[in-house]
């Protein structure tokens, strides 16, 4: 995702807040249907990609049902629901430009309604995310859980060499979907939720090294991040994966991160100049926290100044309100290549942390230490047309990636 332009999403807030509730308990909302419509509005400079039959998905957030529809031709669609508290996504994408909005808490409490959801545009990108481990498996045929083999993988969905050379990741705050989030607002009259216009990464700045052209990735190539330990996990861990291999990339400074447990040294097969490199620490964690139910990653390059300059500059690096010892990296949104929120299947208080201009959903992490991973859908149309491998890449994690039984790189 290369986000072109970016606003404030403003989230359809109506009537009071209501507590949770289970769908086989008394609904406290009451069975009468009311009818919630929704208009998808285009940017400036966009309306000519109106039509008919765009996907509206509509989810219960208390009860976990969803539902799906198509707009007319003026972008408008119905549903009849009953009253409760539901996220309404619109995803739409034509060649490389994609059109998404998100009305994360919508509230059916006061009879019918009727709202206009902003459309954020962006473009597919050129280096993706595909691929997220950070759940954690058993350590079957031992007793207890693992989780020091958390990685990555990025890829390259552009017909073009891409470079990874100066290329730049992080996690942002909260590391939890279900954490309090002091960067994300809500306005207390219209219910707008209103996102800053930076991505606040946690604890570090990972980026990779080179000149230039030296982490070359070819069209349809991968590139393996081992945020821990880039060592033979399943070598003691069976149901655990090896990231132990030639042009494996590392998470690793033992003077930033310390701690051997979550970062031993790097295995033989992988070499010191794909050691990824700290460019600034705010943490002050010994190990690189990066969270086992639902991290929300980006991946970005600095643009007009080199990332050394920028945190060096004041004002890029802001204190975390109501903590003292906690800081946060602004990184500029439109320095994002891409990114992906991950929710955590156990919790119904899941809350965005990434825009909606990079990612207007979500992919649902089910259980921790289940073996399972965060995968990005393979696009078997354009894969065949192309000889090479096309991912799915429409800037919403909730149609484009899906959770796999197995790590693609457990084996």
């Amino acid at each position: 995702m290369k986000q072109s332009i970016y606003i404030v999403l403003l989230t359809a807030a109506i009537g009071i807040a209501t507590g949770c509730t289970d769908i086989d308990k008394e609904n406290p909302y009451g069975d009468r249907l009311h009818t919630l419509q929704v208009t998808a509005v285009y940017p400036e400079g966009y309306t000519e990609y109106l039509r008919e039959g765009i996907t509206v998905k509509i989810e219960d957030v208390d009860r976990g049902n969803s539902y799906k529809a198509k707009t007319d031709k003026d972008g408008t669609v119905q549903f009849s629901l009953t009253q409760g508290i539901y996220r309404v996504q619109i995803s739409d994408k034509s060649e490389q430009d994609i059109f998404n909005g998100l009305a994360d808490n919508v509230k059916l409490t006061d009879g019918d309604m009727a709202f206009n959801l902003p459309l954020l545009h962006s473009r597919a990108g050129t280096i993706i995310i595909k691929e997220i481990y950070c759940g954690g498996c058993t350590k079957l045929p031992l007793e207890g859980n693992y989780q020091s083999d958390k990685y990555i993988i990025l890829h390259n969905n552009d017909s073009e060499v891409q470079y990874l050379d100066s290329l730049c990741f992080g996690t942002l705050d909260p590391y939890n979907a279900q954490a309090t989030n002091v960067w994300v607002k809500q306005d207390s009259e219209t219910g707008a939720t209103i996102f800053p216009d930076f991505a606040p990464i946690a604890q570090c700045v990972w980026q990779f090294g080179g000149t230039g052209k030296t982490f070359p990735l070819q069209p349809g190539e991968d590139a393996v991040i081992a945020l821990n330990g880039a060592i033979d996990h399943a070598a003691q861990y069976p149901q655990s994966v090896n990231l132990n291999k030639p042009g494996y990339f590392v998470c690793y400074n033992n003077v930033y991160f310390p701690n051997t447990q979550y970062h031993p040294a790097p295995g033989d097969q992988i070499t010191p100049e794909h050691h990824l490199n700290v460019v600034v620490k705010t943490g002050q964690a010994n190990a690189y926290t990066y969270s086992l139910s639902s991290p929300a990653t980006i991946i970005f390059k600095a643009e007009g100044i080199t990332i050394q300059d920028f945190v060096a500059k004041e004002g890029s690096i802001l204190q975390k309100p109501g903590s003292t010892v906690d800081r946060v990296i602004a990184v500029p949104l439109e320095w994002v290549i891409d990114g992906t929120e991950i929710y955590y299947g156990g919790s119904s208080n899941n809350k965005k942390r990434i825009s909606p201009s990079i990612d207007a959903g979500y992919v649902t992490q089910s259980a921790t230490y289940n073996g399972r991973s965060l995968h990005r859908q393979v696009d078997e149309v354009a894969t065949q047309e192309a000889g090479y491998e096309i991912l799915v890449d429409t800037n919403n994690s909730s149609a484009d990636f899906y959770e796999r039984e197995k790590p693609s790189l457990h084996e």
